[in-house]
């Protein structure tokens, strides 16, 4: 069992090592694309949960 323990770690540790060779640094228009769109998913959760709100606020739930 210890064996095949170490065997697993050691062909995990190599994917993440592959995985970290292959990434890069983003773009500045790429980072401004994520950001963009993250802030418009957070303002629309935000939206939706004002709404929410409201609405038992004014129902008194």
């Amino acid at each position: 069992m210890k064996i095949n323990l170490k065997f697993n770690l050691k062909e995990t540790i190599q994917k993440y090592k592959r995985v970290l060779i292959l990434a890069r640094k983003p773009t500045m228009d790429e980072l401004k694309k994520i950001s963009r769109i993250c802030f418009m998913g957070f303002f629309v959760m935000g939206f939706i949960s004002f709404v929410f709100y409201m609405v038992s606020a004014i129902f008194g739930a």
